[in-house]
């Protein structure tokens, strides 16, 4: 029955949970934009203060490994780690599109009408800026059956995968695929953002499996290389 904090801070939404046994205890979340780096050590310090529990008592943390963004990542990352040196416990990674596709796949009717009989497939999405969104595609049980990747969204996207199923398209990068995306098969419905409370199945999964990060040798999962933007205009 182990005692997991979840970290969630690979989009501009920063949320943090505290599951036990997969079943979520507290939960806080931030929608305000890409700000985590002043609300995510107040947002746990906040959950354990007001739910009077120690943190000596977790059993593990867990982090969302991405992809998604750079700086995001790295702030839920580098938290996570400090937390477990701190505290000598594990480290455990999640998938930021595993976790919405395990989420979405445990509670398909809320989504779509008998979902799980019918020849569907799972495809979260994580704006990557533009026409570009980080996505992969799962099986309505939430197995991966595609690999992440980032793909340019235009009218031939998912085309040979539309023509056979229907495919649940959602997540924070689906709004921007609507105009793009005509195939009758293409269904716009799920959960719209990324969120800490995804991670509790798949953390407690992988901490029932002992299967731990190396807390000095972790990278997030960025799947793009960081490109730094340089002013137009420079002052001299």
């Amino acid at each position: 029955m182990a005692t997991i904090l979840n970290i969630e801070t690979s989009t501009e939404i920063c949320s943090v949970t505290l599951a036990k046994k997969g079943e979520l205890l507290f939960n806080e979340k931030k929608t305000e934009g890409l700000n985590h780096s002043e609300l995510l050590t107040v947002f746990i310090e906040e959950l354990f203060r007001e739910n009077d529990f120690s943190m000596n008592n977790l059993d593990a943390v867990a982090v969302s490994k991405g992809p998604g963004s750079y700086t995001g990542l790295r702030i839920g990352v580098s938290v996570a780690k400090g937390l477990c040196y701190a505290l000598d416990k594990p480290l455990i990674s999640v998938g930021a599109l595993d976790a919405m596709a395990d989420y979405t796949s445990r509670h398909p009717d809320d989504y779509i009408n008998n979902a799980t009989e019918q020849n569907i497939l799972l495809c979260p999405m994580i704006d990557a800026r533009r026409m570009e969104v980080y996505t992969a595609i799962y099986n309505v049980k939430g197995e991966k059956i595609e690999p992440v990747k980032a793909e340019i969204i235009d009218e031939n996207s998912f085309s040979s995968l539309l023509a056979q199923h229907q495919i649940l398209i959602f997540g924070n990068g689906a709004e921007k695929c609507k105009p793009h995306l005509k195939n009758a098969n293409a269904l716009f419905a799920g959960p719209s953002e990324t969120s800490a409370r995804f991670m509790q199945n798949l953390s407690q999964y992988k901490y029932n499996k002992k299967d731990f990060e190396n807390v000095a040798y972790f990278e997030p999962f960025y799947l793009k290389n960081f490109v730094a933007t340089v002013p137009k205009n420079k002052v001299f």
